[in-house]
């Protein structure tokens, strides 16, 4: 108990020290204290673990973290905004952000700050300059915690470049004592960030086994396979067109009159990329990581396929041979997002009713649409898929979609013949969403007002849990058990939250050396591609385009693939928390983030109400708004720029 009194005090002394200090180690009169601590294992783990817990939510919690709801992807109405607001202490960051009511006085989703990133930064360089004197750990171990830190650093470093852009280093804590001058550290230029950011994680892979060599105490910690993934990513990034040659920031300069950005484009960025991508996967196949496949407990290949689908994004136990990285979630992560999008049923619906469900953050149309047909194609490109007829009703006849689609059944256009990673991750009206562990407790969605999964009021009520858009959201939750027992059979369940996946670093690698090569080729553009797609159960990328497309030149050439790429993005890792950080890399997120929210009329009591009359979506979420070039990097807190006396970014 004393030493957890010590550390308490420690924790809060840190958290609390003055505005001024926020790049301070602690005050004077606590270093002894740290000294004591850093004498056993026991505390000294402690304090690596408080570490990483800073990072925790606003990396892998849904509600913390802007990029799951910050975009276009899902839309929930002011219900869902108020309901944390009001009720909990959190805030749906991302929502708000997506609304354009990000501000400088109070910043949403705000990680540049004492007593987040930059304290476990601090944490980790005291790690650093104490972990030699514990006296009970042998010295391979306190490498292996000290590259473990390293990674982790690396990693805080990135998530505050990601936001921020230039981000003030911290290579070791300032003494408390130490002139005001000397605190008031300066934000680094961006390529001198990239460059710290993949030291720390050159040195750390230098000791860092890998994933499989780890004891399971530490799967949550970095690996060889998580560190080169890392590195992969900081570096994919630093080549993209936010952070590579971006005319918007050619007078953004530190407080020493440096250059921040580097505005002329560097082409040889994506081929530095291309290449840490190359290394890490060939790591993590060595190290036996591999996409999900080989699903064969379900009747028929799609619902096979869509089990494989629906088990990549998920760790039960930490369990997942996709995942190249997973943290202890301390909140919400993409494993609990049933509470807001699972449905939300009647009470007098014995069979299916949970009172935590809300089912009020649904995924757009524009997410709907974006989903490929059968033939890995998009919907406007498959010369066989009757784009003009998406609103009308139809039948499915074929025996490949039972207990998908009901056969023979009237059920809309857009629903039918699309691709498995769509029916694995969006419930959509008249067909089946697998809610157990047999095709016996399959449920039909039936989505128009009054119907199980409709809403049952004749308005849109801001006080009542409302489905927007007429869809559901599966990815993240689990089809083989049913919502009534949803709560009960996983809350207590010990789930990893997913950082890396696989597909991720065969996607990177594709948009790479895409976008180094004149022209795209197999090797290192096609394969990468087609393996995520293979899993998906489509065609692969050069046989659908030039077989089934309207267009097939468009996948020869950069500028095609390039688009593509983006695509494939943009479904295989749907509601992931990606989208938000692409469209802003990619800088195309003015383009899409600036239009309304689309969905069906979910007041109707018919198919032809609910569907318009047949007539296309109606807009059912407007407050939509991204200020270009503002919006593509995040404020700094006001009085954080005043009290650290850097320079704040550029519109704001």
């Amino acid at each position: 108990m004393k030493h957890l009194i010590i550390y308490s005090t420690i924790v809060t002394s840190i958290f609390f020290s003055s505005c001024s200090n926020y790049l301070d180690i602690v005050p004077e009169n606590d270093i002894e204290t740290i000294e004591t601590i850093f004498e056993k294992r026991e505390q000294a783990e402690l304090w690596l673990k408080s570490c990483y817990v800073l990072m925790t939510d606003p990396v892998s919690s849904v509600i913390v973290n802007p990029a799951f709801t910050g975009t276009d992807e899902v839309v929930a109405g002011e219900y869902t905004r108020q309901l944390l607001t009001t009720q909990h202490r959190w805030q749906w960051y991302g929502l708000f952000i997506g609304d354009g009511l990000q501000m400088v006085q109070e910043p949403y989703a705000n990680i540049w700050k004492k007593d987040l990133f930059y304290a476990a930064i601090r944490y980790c360089n005291i790690f650093f300059e104490k972990i030699g004197g514990v006296y009970n750990m042998p010295d391979n171990e306190k490498a292996l915690w000290v590259a473990e830190l390293k990674a982790l650093k690396a990693q805080l470093y990135f998530e505050l470049m990601r936001r921020y852009g230039p981000i003030i280093l911290v290579p070791e804590n300032i003494e408390v004592n130490s002139d005001i001058e000397i605190m008031q550290q300066p934000r680094s230029p961006i390529d001198t960030c990239v460059n710290t950011i993949v030291r720390l994680l050159d040195e750390a892979m230098k000791v860092l086994p890998p994933f499989m060599q780890k004891d399971q105490s530490r799967w949550t910690y970095h690996s060889l396979e998580s560190a080169a993934t890392l590195k992969a990513q900081v570096l994919l990034y630093a080549a993209s067109p936010l952070f590579n040659g971006n005319p918007a920031y050619t007078n953004f300069k530190n407080k020493k009159g440096e250059q921040l950005f580097n505005t002329t484009y560097d082409h040889e960025k994506w081929k530095r990329a291309a290449e840490a991508t190359d290394e890490a996967i060939q790591l993590c196949l060595d190290g036996g990581r591999q996409l999900v496949t080989g699903n064969m407990s379900k009747s028929t290949e799609l619902l096979n396929t869509m089990m494989d689908i629906e088990n990549s994004v998920v760790a039960p136990g930490y369990a997942n041979n996709e995942a190249i990285y997973m943290i202890r979630p301390q909140g919400q992560s993409l494993h609990f997002w049933y509470s807001w999008t699972l449905p939300y049923f009647k009470s007098t619906d014995y069979a299916n009713y949970n009172a935590s469900m809300k089912g009020c953050i649904s995924p757009s149309i524009k997410m709907v649409e974006m989903y490929y047909t059968e033939h890995g194609l998009p919907i406007d490109a498959d010369k066989e898929w009757d784009y003009s007829s998406r609103y009308q009703m139809g039948k499915e006849s074929s025996p490949l979609y039972r207990d998908v689609i009901p056969l023979n059944s009237d059920v809309l256009g857009l629903h039918l013949r699309r691709e498995p990673r769509f029916y694995a991750s969006i419930a959509a009206d008249r067909c089946y969403w697998q809610r157990g562990k047999d095709a016996a407790q399959n449920l039909i969605v039936k989505a128009y007002r009054g119907e199980q999964f409709g809403t049952h009021t004749p308005i849109i009520n801001n006080s009542y849990p409302q489905n927007l858009s007429g869809y559901w959201l599966k990815k993240g939750s689990y089809s083989n058990v049913s919502t009534r027992d949803y709560s009960s059979a996983i809350d207590n369940r010990e789930e990893g939250a997913i950082i890396f996946r696989l597909a991720e670093l065969y996607l990177m690698k594709a948009e790479a050396w895409n976008e180094y090569l004149e022209t795209p080729d197999a090797e290192h553009v096609y394969n990468p591609l087609n393996a995520v797609r293979e899993r998906a159960g489509i065609p692969d990328v050069e046989s659908a385009w030039t077989n089934y497309s309207k267009t097939p030149d468009k996948v020869k050439t950069k500028t095609g693939m390039r688009e593509i790429i983006r695509q494939e993005w943009n479904i295989e890792f749907a509601f992931e928390g990606r989208r938000f950080w692409n469209l802003r890399r990619w800088l195309t997120a003015a383009d899409e983030l600036n239009t309304d929210l689309y969905g069906w009329n979910i007041l109707g009591e018919t198919a032809h109400q609910f569907y318009n009359n047949f007539d296309g979506p109606v807009v059912v979420w407007s407050k939509r708004e991204f200020v270009a070039p503002r919006d593509y990097l995040f404020p700094i807190r006001s009085e954080e720029v005043m009290v650290a006396g850097c320079v704040q970014n550029p519109g704001w």
